[in-house]
């Protein structure tokens, strides 16, 4: 299904080809829910985030992807972690083989209404419960676990 396939501590995973920086934002409603989108070119349920552009920051590259993939506007308010891991490589049907690199920020709403992207099949406000029985990928599953741990300090891996 889709144009993407993810590979995690698999040991047929194509060779990584492609390396680009990435932001995410994790975003929590005053209930505590988490802000996801279900992707449309792998169908599990994701954190909205996407690659940085030449000419912005990384942190306005997570505030610029929320906003299009969410409809919402956000701010920046931490940082939960940098994720790098040379097992998770994502496949993309142009040929592209990209090893995970992703930043995690965290981020609340400051505006906006939630709105289904091109990219998305559907954007709601998820608790950590009704995220078990859905489709996530596991690299998302531990942000969301180094999340619900409430860390101190940001994941560094």
């Amino acid at each position: 299904m889709g144009s993407r396939r993810d590979y995690y501590r698999d040991p047929n995973a194509p060779r990584p080809n492609s390396l680009k920086p990435g932001a995410s934002a994790l975003v929590t409603d005053e209930d505590g829910r988490v802000l996801m989108q279900r992707r449309g070119d792998s169908g599990k349920w994701s954190l909205p985030g996407g690659i940085m552009e030449v000419g912005e920051t990384l942190e306005g590259c997570a505030v610029r992807e929320t906003r299009e993939e969410t409809g919402l506007d956000i701010e920046i308010t931490g940082l939960l972690g940098i994720y790098t891991d040379p097992e998770h490589v994502i496949e993309h049907a142009d040929g592209e083989v990209r090893q995970e690199f992703a930043v995690v920020y965290y981020g609340k709403v400051t505006g906006g209404r939630i709105s289904v992207s091109d990219e998305s099949t559907s954007v709601e406000f998820l608790r950590l419960e009704e995220l078990e029985t859905l489709p996530v990928h596991e690299t998302v599953r531990l942000r969301l676990q180094h999340h619900a741990e409430q860390r101190t300090t940001p994941y560094l891996g």
